[in-house]
């Protein structure tokens, strides 16, 4: 029997998700979560075979997710998500993640890619690794992104200077370079877009 814990902050979704591979006679779902903690304990209390969590999975993002199943469990990750940046998808593999599924994935296909997962198989959809393929570089300095991850925290420009030793001019100066690069109306619009492409 392979056990599963589901997550995802979508209760329609993790519902439906959870009654079609019950109907599975090797799978069992042991356990749902709504939110990354959540994920986590049940994850550490039920020791499941599988973990299919959501890519943002509040407070987490899906790499954070990997990584916290991952540190002392023997749970293989399979991410769902609505839509997968490139960066993102190499950030999620490169912590561990053995499947990116996207959540437009024909229902009748996700048990045959579970059970490959389980067996130690690793899947990406076709459509989200071609784009990873023809990706380009990250255009921002490592400063701009350094910047805009403490945008992304929810930091003020003073507190963003004082954690990254600069004049806050200077930090405004590297979140309009940022903006303009990103064509980005706003610093928050900038990392949201950073943070969407895996950049941060």
């Amino acid at each position: 029997m392979i056990r599963i814990v589901l997550a995802d902050d979508e209760a329609l979704f993790r519902g439906a998700l959870a009654a079609l591979l019950d109907r599975e006679p090797d799978f069992s779902v042991v356990a749902e979560a709504a939110d990354g903690p959540a994920a986590l304990e049940a994850v550490a209390g039920h020791r499941p075979d599988l973990a299919v969590l959501d890519l943002d999975l509040p407070p987490l993002d899906g790499v954070q997710a990997v990584r916290g199943v991952l540190g002392g469990h023997d749970a293989r990750v399979v991410l769902v998500a609505r839509q997968v940046r490139p960066g993102m998808l190499r950030r999620a593999l490169a912590a561990g993640a053995r499947g990116i599924v996207p959540k437009s994935t024909d229902a009748a296909r996700l048990p045959g890619i579970l059970r490959d997962v389980h067996a130690g198989g690793l899947y990406v959809d076709p459509h989200i690794a071609a784009l990873a393929l023809s990706d380009g570089h990250c255009p921002l300095t490592a400063r701009e992104l350094d910047v805009l991850r403490h945008t992304r925290q929810g930091h003020a420009v003073r507190a963003i200077a004082r954690s990254v030793s600069l004049a806050p001019g200077t930090v405004r100066n590297y979140l309009s370079s940022a903006m303009t690069k990103l064509d980005a109306g706003t610093r928050h619009e900038a990392a949201r877009r950073a943070w969407e492409e895996g950049w941060l």
